[in-house]
């Protein structure tokens, strides 16, 4: 008998998976209790402006990785885009990430490449040879001055607590660069989808195999119609909050309109912490092959996420984890059921991780099919064991 499969959460994740069962001629039905489909990358024109705008904050396509670049091509164009972050720490305005005219115009000086690194290397704090906190691993790379203009108030607006409360795990990398290049990231493929990352997400969606049912909820009746459950929504809400409540960071947008041009660039930090937003977006400048004569802006602001909000960045703190490998040791134990996306292995995601991802849960599931197997979950394969 033909296996139905149903995936909760029409985000990135199971549109891609989606998509490739649904072209091997299998029936398979997303559902979302949200109007639209794309998740949080979710894009709409404003009513008012007519631009673009991005409904849950700033998407930027980036990867590396071609099959992924590929395949988001399959579905709709991709403009050149190339973000670069500003960022205003007392009263002036600077690059992000510190590159060599930040550091020149921080410190007032015209400093040469090696210059500046030798100027980095003696604000750094060297006496902290294994940083274990967000905090030690800045002010290892950095020093405490470019610490407190760019990372400390920014980063516990962002997160809620104390710098010396977070991972230093959260500031892996710390791009310094020591040129003039501020192009915010450093992936060979760069872009922005020329119709939003709705219109992309719909195409994956558009086949004749799956079936779309927006503002519709998961119920768990659902479970006995389909063979397998591809969940992205939050982990914790698959099991009903059973153990308790993983922690989330959500985010609250205060839109305003404006005549011609507001801030001049896409993104800008506000790293002073007496400001209470992190950022200003402006989103006609997503789109900078498009003309409008008014604007559209977010101030975005950061706070815990309540019951009843959007989930948006895992906070993995120590409490957080040991509750993460409580649901993790449940979801194993589901035979039925592959969690994925960010939500669904409480991840911090960027977009091409997540269609990576879903791509290769495709392709194992396809195998598993081809040769009869039951299907097995992948939990644990997408690295939910190794968060930090």
């Amino acid at each position: 008998m033909m296996k139905k499969f149903l995936l909760v959460g029409a985000g990135f994740s199971n549109a891609v998976i989606a998509r490739e069962l649904a072209e091997q001629g299998y029936q398979v039905t997303v559902i979302d209790q949200r109007y639209h489909v794309a998740g949080n990358c979710h894009t709409e024109r404003d009513t008012e402006t007519d631009i673009m705008v991005h409904v849950y904050g700033p998407h930027i396509f980036h990867t590396d990785n071609e099959r992924v670049w590929h395949y988001v091509n399959q579905f709709g164009e991709f403009m050149p885009f190339v973000n670069r972050v500003k960022t205003i720490s007392q009263g002036a305005v600077y690059s992000l990430p510190i590159n060599l005219h930040t550091i020149n115009q921080f410190f007032g000086k015209t400093c040469s490449p090696k210059e500046a690194k030798a100027l980095i290397e003696s604000q750094a704090d060297m006496s902290i040879t294994d940083p274990q906190t967000f905090e030690e691993q800045a002010m290892r790379f950095v020093g405490k001055d470019l610490y407190k203009a760019f990372f400390y108030g920014y980063t516990k607006k962002q997160w809620g607590v104390e710098p010396k409360e977070l991972p230093a795990s959260i500031l892996k990398r710390l791009p310094v660069r020591f040129n003039y290049n501020d192009n915010y990231f450093a992936h060979k493929y760069q872009g922005m989808p020329k119709e939003g990352y709705t219109a992309i997400v719909e195409n994956i969606l558009n086949h004749k195999n799956i079936e779309v049912r927006l503002n519709t909820p998961f119920d768990t009746s659902m479970k006995s119609d389909f063979d397998h459950i591809f969940w992205s929504g939050p982990l914790d809400a698959y099991f009903d909050f059973e153990l308790g409540r993983l922690g989330y960071r959500t985010l609250d947008f205060e839109a305003f309109h404006d005549e011609g041009d507001f801030q001049g660039n896409a993104v800008i930090n506000y790293g002073d912490e007496e400001v209470p937003y992190t950022r200003i977006s402006e989103h006609k400048h997503f789109a900078p092959w498009e003309e409008h004569e008014k604007t559209i802006c977010y101030r975005e602001f950061s706070r815990a996420c309540g019951e009843n909000d959007i989930p948006y960045y895992p906070i993995r703190l120590v409490k957080d984890k040991a509750l993460l490998q409580q649901y993790v040791e449940k979801a194993q134990q589901e035979t039925k059921v592959t969690f994925v996306g960010r939500l669904g292995t409480y991840r911090y995601l960027d977009m091409d991780v997540t269609i990576k991802e879903a791509l290769e849960v495709a392709d194992t599931v396809k195998a598993q099919l081809k040769e009869h197997q039951a299907l097995q979950p992948f939990y644990v394969s997408m690295g939910v064991g190794g968060i930090v």
